[in-house]
């Protein structure tokens, strides 16, 4: 059953209307404007010049190789969607579009077609986001990164954010656990070292330094998702066992640091290692005292 689209996910095709936009009251949610379909006295040309990127838009990423093709397709039929922009003190900043940009000045141009409209700070994020989630051109922790923005700086609530996106509540939620990931697994994601499935079988091991290191095991040994979850699995089952097996130790060593207490009348602490080594401390306060437990150990008869 397909997800009801509202808000923001209804997609880009209303992204501009017909007629000017009026103000909304206060508190009324905001309705995102579709670019498909524009009526021609809308769009203008700009020097290409003019015309810079969002620093803050969410995808940070573009494929050389993709850019190329597009940008060959622009030399021979010319930029066909016009840019989404918005005009700041001496330029005008892209909202919708920096792929179509950055191809243009591959292919040499020196004007571009552009939109221009003036939208809030969340509107130009919210945007930018549904734009890209809805071309697939973001990866999953850009992606992850764009929610959280909205979520922290703008104080969306998840089922907002689901509906402005048209995905599931459940899915937002996934996407931005991703970013509990240590940043070098999120590097790898970024890179496609590893797939979103990958991504998220790792994020069940706690010790980041573990995680990137069966990251890395991953991605040497071609794992599937299915053998990164058995392993991940593996791993975790021996340390919640590890853990069930401290207390018990732990108390038997207690144990005996009480008999040796008693035994020398002072602090004794055993600080047991792996492998059934350690170390024993005991305490003294005074050089009597000392002189007085090593007169004790000469006084033991092996």
């Amino acid at each position: 059953m397909a997800v009801k689209k509202t808000g923001l996910g209804k997609g880009l095709d209303s992204l501009i209307p017909a007629s000017p936009v009026k103000k909304k009251p206060e508190g009324e949610k905001t309705e995102l404007y579709q670019i498909k379909t524009i009526a021609k006295k809308d769009e203008i040309k700009l020097r290409i010049t003019e015309v810079e990127p969002n620093r803050d838009q969410p995808r940070k990423k573009f494929d050389e190789d993709s850019l190329l093709e597009l940008a060959e397709s622009i030399k021979q039929y010319g930029v066909i969607q016009p840019l989404l922009v918005q005009k700041k003190d001496d330029y005008y900043q892209i909202i919708a579009g920096e792929r179509r940009w950055r191809a243009a000045k591959l292919a040499g141009l020196k004007e571009i077609p552009v939109i221009i409209k003036e939208l809030s700070d969340q509107e130009i994020i919210e945007v930018s986001l549904i734009e890209n989630i809805q071309r697939e051109n973001l990866n999953p922790i850009e992606e992850a990164q764009a929610f959280r923005r909205l979520l922290t700086e703008f104080h969306l609530k998840q089922d907002e954010i689901a509906g402005r996106v048209s995905k599931s509540r459940t899915a937002i939620t996934n996407s931005m656990r991703l970013l509990k990931l240590d940043e070098r697994v999120q590097k790898m994601v970024i890179d496609d070292m590893l797939s979103t499935g990958h991504a998220r079988a790792l994020l069940a091991i706690e010790d980041k330094e573990l995680q990137y290191k069966v990251a890395i095991q991953v991605f040497d040994g071609k794992l599937s998702v299915r053998e990164v979850e058995k392993l991940v699995k593996a791993l975790t089952t021996e340390k919640t066992e590890k853990k069930k097996k401290e207390p018990e130790s732990r108390f038997v060593y207690a144990d005996i640091e009480e008999k040796m207490k008693a035994l020398l009348g002072t602090k004794v602490v055993i600080n047991h290692k792996a492998n059934n080594k350690g170390k024993i401390e005991i305490e003294y306060y005074s050089n009597d005292e000392l002189e007085r437990l090593l007169y004790l150990f000469q006084s033991i008869q092996v």
